[in-house]
């Protein structure tokens, strides 16, 4: 049911009040107004309320009743002493004034930590080993995560938070062609990821407003999920371990995939381009390891034979150094 049907029905439905109100005084027609701008004010309230979310209402309406169950005590506490009946009733509106705002406050400031609140009631049974795994913008686009899915190497609950899929559609939205294309590659990449290889992908709806940027939210949602954040961005991995956030990052497996090779170990190799010291060149492996070789300037573009001089492992990536087989 659209919206704004449901906004129609509910002032009509506050017009007919209104009238049916005042008409036996002889004043349908005010009532018909009356009804009609407090409907007016009522939607004008649910507008402004647009930006708080399920999860701090429910918070509230917790810290409210807590504060309500806390007041009612200290005053039957008090009502034991001899005090006067408007002493004993200034007492009980004051508890409750007090209580239930320190209670909602402190509801609020703690919403994170209440796992039973509606709707992050977690009533999973201790064997139940599904994972929840969010996906960020950066591991959407790269589509590395299509051939993932298809291996069925990742078992579990696919996640993509609403702030990522909107920050997915400014980039395909962008005047920038190549930005453009690359949000495009990645609606791409969910399409075929839920249609294709038949994944489930579940929208999360949780948007955090008071968050600066997509990262701190992503951090955020998988602590309060309890989830694995999946990503290639280096500076999101290195932000999510420091809050013990646990991590999939691709480039990470795709590094400990990578073939091990040893000092003296020889191989074969196409020279691709000039290296960056002097009468070096520089071949690729097929899975992109870049392989230096010494001496070698003078056959880039053939296939040579060379032997490993030594391995340098770097973050972003390895670096294997040669010399040619005399």
């Amino acid at each position: 049911m659209n919206l704004l049907f449901v906004r129609i029905l509910f002032i009509i439905g506050s017009i007919f009040i209104g009238f049916f109100t005042l008409e036996p005084m002889g004043k349908g027609i005010l009532g018909v107004f009356i009804g009609a701008l407090a409907g007016l004010l009522v939607i004008g309230l649910e507008t402004m309320m647009r930006r708080v979310s399920v999860r701090g209402l429910s918070s509230s309406v917790f810290g409210l009743i807590l504060g309500l169950i806390i007041a009612k005590l200290v005053t039957d506490a008090v009502s034991l002493l001899r005090i006067s009946a408007d002493t004993l009733n200034l007492i009980r509106v004051s508890s409750i004034l007090i209580f239930c705002y320190l209670g909602m406050v402190l509801a609020l400031r703690g919403k994170d930590e209440f796992n039973i609140i509606i709707p992050y009631i977690r009533l999973k049974r201790q064997a139940q080993s599904e994972e929840v795994i969010i996906l960020d913008t950066s591991v959407i686009i790269d589509g590395r995560i299509v051939d993932i899915c298809k291996t069925r190497f990742i078992e579990g609950k696919i996640v993509i938070p609403k702030f990522v899929l909107r920050e997915l559609q400014q980039i395909a939205d962008s005047t920038d062609p190549i930005k453009r294309q690359r949000g495009r590659r990645g609606l791409d990449i969910l399409h075929i990821i839920q249609k294709e290889i038949g994944q489930g992908i579940t929208l999360h709806e949780e948007d955090f407003p008071e968050l600066p940027d997509v990262d701190t939210k992503l951090v955020k949602l998988a602590k309060l999920l309890d989830a694995r954040i999946l990503t290639v961005d280096f500076n999101l991995n290195r932000v999510a371990s420091l809050q013990e956030v646990r991590v999939l990052n691709i480039n990470e497996l795709a590094n400990a995939l990578k073939p091990v090779v040893f000092p003296g170990e020889e191989m074969e190799i196409k020279l691709i381009k000039e290296g960056k010291e002097y009468n070096q060149a520089v071949g690729y492996l097929d899975d992109g390891t870049m392989v230096v070789v010494e001496e070698a300037r003078r056959y880039i573009g053939q296939e040579v034979k060379v032997v490993v001089t030594s391995v340098l492992q770097t973050q972003a990536g390895r670096m294997i150094f040669t010399r040619l087989v005399k």
